[in-house]
């Protein structure tokens, strides 16, 4: 039975226009989140990000430039969660001169929401300093959630 959702959600000191990128090109996210990607920001394109040695695998479901996009994510090789069974949506809104960026990650297993929970939050945090065009550093890797 899958857990309820992951909810997470950032303030960041940039247009959701570059937020956007953020998400959807190679270059761009791995200075947050990841080792490796390989993105096909399209509807059905793959998203292939590879996290502290965690290969995510997923497609893109729906994008809405730069006010929405959806996302399919699973683990290569886990039983747990394959890839593409579970589904993150990600919605950026204009607030305050900055964006608002509202994550849901849904359909996960019980078993993968505590480490979720803390990846987002450490990941979204690595964002906010990124997409201002700051240097977050080297991703010291999550938190254990247990």
């Amino acid at each position: 039975m899958a857990a309820e959702p992951v909810i997470a959600s950032v303030h960041i000191d940039a247009p959701p226009e570059r937020v956007y990128e953020y998400f959807v090109k190679p270059e761009a996210i791995v200075t947050w989140m990841g080792d490796y990607a390989l993105l096909e920001a399209s509807p059905g394109g793959r998203f292939a990000i590879d996290v502290k040695g965690a290969p995510v695998r997923g497609r893109f479901l729906d994008l809405d430039p730069p006010r929405r996009l959806v996302i399919s994510w699973g683990y290569a090789g886990s039983d747990d969660l394959p890839p593409g069974t579970s589904t993150v949506e990600i919605r950026l809104t204009a607030e305050r001169g900055g964006t608002r960026v509202e994550l849901e990650h849904r359909d996960l297993p019980a078993s993968q929401r505590p480490g979720h929970v803390s990846g987002w939050q450490h990941y979204l945090g690595r964002l906010t300093v990124a997409a201002t065009g700051a240097d977050p550093g080297p991703d010291p890797g999550m938190p254990d959630p247990r």
